[in-house]
């Protein structure tokens, strides 16, 4: 691909997370770094390259291409463009397919970062193939989903003997408020339950069919509340757990029989019924159209947190891992989850596949898969945090 014409292009630039996308990468792509934004929008294209521009006056004739999700040319030719395209377009089962298709297509690497189950196992069951035939990489799920608990599952099970049976089970707690966008892509997800579910089968059978299946195992494991370090540790229902598994299955250093299990973990009882009482409730209300409608005028689709609630931001994963003998705790840290850190890690996980050596890998793939290493010590490198707590004997 050394003869595109951009390195890295930025598609969906001037929504809430793809503005905090740009001007990451303003502050941060190397030197001789070419990229572009792309959008349906010329105006709004605009207003952010001016914005950028405030940051470095270079950036005032940063290339702007003019693509829809409609326009499957207009895809095309952003595709065959770029070495690198990032998706954040949602929600993604309305408007993310066009894109995944182009890039699969065109020999491009993909990535995004959306949560949503379905259009992962969509795109896996329909442009997987394609992209290994094409030699490129579809990465999706590289914000707070779910590259904290992919990653930090990750850099936990190196520190176990290799070739034994692994267990580990994460704990996320987080502080922050959603966008407008993350909000439809959440109802989106949860009012389409049965076709994630179909999806899903579907995705499973297409697995059960590739060569190798079977020779190891990886699972996540959903399990009961429970009790533990002064947290009430409640069963997560996130895209997460899936991810995780997925990379359990292609990187051995997992182990022969490897089990993840995910949690939310919360300091007070009654914000544990209540956690769980409001997403059973919000499940149920956005089956119904006008509820659903309603719900969604609340926070207008472009916007999102403001500067200073975002800086409030937070969040920590805990892992506990066990194998060999050994039991390992680990942590990985960061700010605001959601906008913040997702922008930073959606753009690092561009810039690694641009420029970083990685392993020889096709279709659709993982970020522990793709990225591994060279990607957590791009995201320690820029703040956030991977460390462990504390190792020894199972026993102890």
């Amino acid at each position: 691909m050394a003869d595109r014409t951009y390195d890295i292009v930025l598609f969906g630039a001037s929504g809430f997370t793809g503005e905090l996308t740009a001007d990451y990468l303003a502050r941060h792509v190397p030197a001789g770094c070419r990229w572009a934004l792309a959008g349906r929008n010329r105006g709004k294209l605009e207003a952010v390259r001016s914005r950028l521009a405030a940051v470095d006056a270079g950036l005032a004739k940063l290339p702007l291409l003019l693509a829809d999700v409609t326009d499957a040319e207009s895809l095309r030719a952003v595709a065959e463009a770029s070495r690198v395209v990032i998706s954040t377009v949602g929600p993604y089962i309305i408007h993310g397919e066009p894109l995944v298709a182009a890039c699969a297509t065109a020999g491009t690497d993909y990535v995004d970062l959306t949560g949503e189950q379905e259009f992962v196992d969509l795109m896996y069951a329909r442009h997987h193939e394609t992209a290994v035939r094409t030699g490129v990489r579809l990465v999706h799920c590289c914000g707070f989903d779910s590259i904290p608990h992919d990653l930090g599952v990750y850099f936990t099970v190196g520190q176990l003997p290799e070739d034994v049976p692994i267990t580990v089970y994460g704990v996320v707690r987080a502080g922050g408020m959603p966008s407008g966008g993350t909000l439809r892509s959440v109802v989106a997800a949860l009012s389409r339950q049965r076709n994630g579910a179909t999806a899903g089968q579907a995705r499973r059978a297409l697995e059960r069919s590739q060569p190798g299946q079977g020779a190891r195992r990886s699972q996540a494991v959903a399990t009961r509340p429970r009790r533990e370090d002064g947290l009430w540790l409640l069963p997560l229902p996130t895209i997460d757990p899936q991810i995780v598994a997925r990379s359990g299955r292609v990187l051995p250093r997992y182990g022969p029989d490897f089990t993840y299990h995910h949690y939310v973990g919360v300091r007070r009882l009654p914000v544990a019924v209540a956690t769980a009482l409001g997403v059973t409730a919000l499940a149920g209300v956005v089956k119904v159209r006008p509820a659903r409608e309603l719900l969604l005028r609340r926070i207008p689709e472009s916007s999102g947190p403001s500067p200073e609630r975002r800086a409030k931001g937070w969040f920590t994963v805990r892992f506990t891992a066990t194998g060999g003998g050994q039991r390992v705790v680990t942590e990985v840290s960061g700010g605001d989850p959601g906008y913040g850190e997702t922008s930073k890690m959606l753009a690092e996980s561009a810039l690694s596949l641009a420029f970083d050596e990685l392993p020889d890998t096709a279709g659709q793939v993982t970020t522990a898969v793709a990225m591994g290493d060279a990607l957590t010590g791009r995201l320690t490198a820029a703040g956030l945090t991977f460390r462990t707590v504390r190792a020894g004997s199972a026993d102890r």
